[in-house]
C-alpha cells in the first residue's frame, strides 16, 4: 500500500490540567495510524491581549469546561483538514486562521487551533520518523539554558511576594545535563533552608513548583536565593531573573504600581529595577511594567542596559504587537508561549521576526500545564537558548528537562548550551 502522508482522522477530547482544569488534547491520524496527539497548556496570569481560550461556563468545572472547543475540532476543524498532507503545516494552520475568521480566535477558540496546530506537527515529524525539532529545523543545535523558578509569588502562589517568579539561570555550566544538575542541587540546598527559616508550610509549591515563603521584600526573596545557591558553591556560574508580571500590580486610575505594599509611579519603578540590578547579579526582567506602556518598556530598556528585559504580557507572541515594539525599541526579548497565539506557524513567525532584529526568545510553558513535554523540542527548534518551565519538582515541570536531556543525547557532540550567549546564541 502506497503512504501519501493524508491526514485521515482529527479528534480532541478533554482532559484536566496540573491545576485539574479542564484543557484540550488532540489526536491526528495519518494513512490510518494515530501519529501525532498534543496537549493545550493555560495561563492563570494571562495578558489581555492574548488569544481567546473557549470555556463552556455553567456550573461544569466551575465554567471551565472545553466541550465547546472539542467540539469545534471534532466538526469544523476536522471537516475541512481531513484528506490533507500532513506535512503541509503552514497552509494548515492558514486554513484553521481563515474557519475561525477572528483577530483573536474568539469563534473556534485558541485551545481548539493550537491543539489541532500542535498535534500536526507532532504527526508529521513522527510519520516522517524525525524528532520534532530535527523536523521543524534541520540544523538546529542548541540547548538552552533553564530558567529555574525556584521562589513563586503574584498569581502563582499564596503568599504575598509582589513578583510572580524568583528564577536563577546556570548559564556557567558546560552542558544542558550539567545545568540541570546545579540547579536540582540548588533546590535541595533552598527547600530545607526556607523550612527552617519559615516554617513547614513555606515548601509548599506554587503553581509552577517553587516554594511559597511569607515574604514581602523582593530584595529578602533574592537573598534567600542567593543564600542557597552560594551554599552550593555554584555562585560564580548563576546569574537572576524575574517575572515581575506588573500588569498584575498596576492601577489604571492611579497610574501607579503596587510594589511591596507602596504605590511606585513609572519612573520609581525603573529606579527599583535600577537598583536592584546595581546590588545583584540580574540578567533578566519579564514584564517589568504594564502590558501596554511601550514608551515605558524602551525607557527601561535604556535604563538598564545589558539586562534582557523580556515581553510577555506586551507581546503575547504576536508579531504585530511585537513590530509595534520594534518600532519604539521596547524591550529587547520576546516570551515566547504558543497558546497565546494559538497555532504553531504565527508563533513560529513571531520567533522568526524577533531574531532578525536581535531580540532575544525565550520559550515558556504556562502556569497551568500538562505532562506534554512538546516545549522542550520547540526550544531547540527555534535555537532558542532560554526556557522557563518551572522548578524541577511535579511532572508537568520536569518531563520538558527530561526531554532536553534525551534531546542532548540525540544531538551528542553537535549540542551546543547556550551559556552566557542565551540571548542570543551562537
Amino acid at each position: 500500500m502506497t503512504l501519501n502522508h493524508k491526514i485521515t482522522g482529527i479528534n480532541a477530547r478533554e482532559i484536566i490540567d496540573c491545576r485539574g482544569t479542564p484543557t484540550v488534547q488532540a489526536d491526528v491520524w495519518v494513512d490510518n495510524v494515530l501519529r501525532g496527539r498534543a496537549d493545550v497548556p493555560s495561563g492563570r496570569s494571562t495578558g489581555s491581549h492574548e488569544a481567546y481560550e473557549l470555556r463552556d461556563g455553567g456550573p461544569r468545572y466551575a465554567g471551565f469546561g472545553v466541550r465547546k472547543a472539542v467540539a469545534n475540532v471534532n466538526t469544523i476543524i476536522a471537516d475541512a483538514l481531513l484528506g490533507r498532507d500532513v506535512t503541509e503545516q503552514r497552509a494548515i494552520d492558514r486554513d484553521i486562521i481563515a474557519l475561525d475568521d477572528t483577530s483573536n480566535k474568539s469563534r473556534l477558540g485558541a485551545n481548539a487551533s493550537l491543539g489541532v496546530s500542535l498535534a500536526v506537527a507532532r504527526a508529521a515529524a513522527n510519520t516522517l520518523n524525525l524528532p520534532l525539532y530535527r523536523y521543524l529545523d534541520s540544523a538546529s543545535h542548541i540547548l538552552p539554558v533553564p530558567m529555574m523558578n525556584l521562589i513563586n509569588g503574584g498569581k502563582l502562589s499564596s503568599n504575598d511576594l509582589c513578583f510572580q517568579e524568583f528564577i536563577m539561570m546556570p548559564v556557567g555550566a558546560t552542558n544542558f545535563s550539567e545545568a540541570l544538575r546545579m540547579t536540582a542541587e540548588i533546590n535541595s540546598i533552598l527547600r530545607p533552608m526556607t523550612a527552617e527559616r519559615y516554617g513547614k508550610l513555606a515548601i509548599n509549591v506554587g503553581d509552577e513548583g517553587g516554594v511559597v515563603p511569607p515574604i514581602v521584600d523582593v530584595r529578602e526573596a533574592l537573598d534567600l536565593l542567593c543564600e542557597a545557591v552560594s551554599r552550593s558553591g555554584y555562585a560564580e556560574h548563576i546569574v537572576y531573573a524575574f517575572d515581575c508580571a506588573a500588569t498584575h500590580l498596576y492601577d489604571p486610575k492611579t497610574r501607579k504600581y503596587t510594589f511591596e505594599g507602596k504605590e511606585l509611579t513609572r519612573d520609581e519603578v525603573i529606579r527599583f529595577f535600577q537598583d536592584l540590578c546595581a546590588e545583584y547579579p540580574i540578567a533578566s526582567i519579564e514584564d517589568p511594567l504594564e502590558e501596554d506602556d511601550y514608551e515605558g518598556f524602551a525607557e527601561i530598556v535604556k535604563a538598564l542596559d545589558g539586562v534582557q528585559i523580556v515581553g510577555d504580557d506586551l507581546f503575547v507572541t504576536n508579531k504585530e504587537r511585537l513590530a509595534k515594539g520594534l518600532e519604539m525599541n521596547s524591550a529587547n526579548a520576546v516570551l515566547w508561549k504558543v497558546n497565546q497565539i494559538g497555532t504553531l506557524t504565527e508563533a513560529m513567525e513571531t520567533a522568526a521576526m524577533a531574531f532578525r532584529n536581535g531580540y532575544g526568545v525565550c520559550v515558556s510553558e504556562r502556569s497551568g500545564e500538562t505532562e506534554d513535554p512538546m516545549i522542550a523540542d520547540l526550544v531547540v527548534a527555534l535555537d532558542g537558548g532560554q526556557i522557563k518551565t518551572g522548578a524541577p519538582v511535579r511532572s508537568e515541570r520536569t518531563a520538558k528537562y527530561n526531554r532536553l536531556l534525551q534531546i542532548e543525547e540525540e544531538l551528542g557532540s553537535a549540542a551546543t548550551y547556550a551559556g552566557r550567549s542565551f540571548r542570543r546564541p551562537v
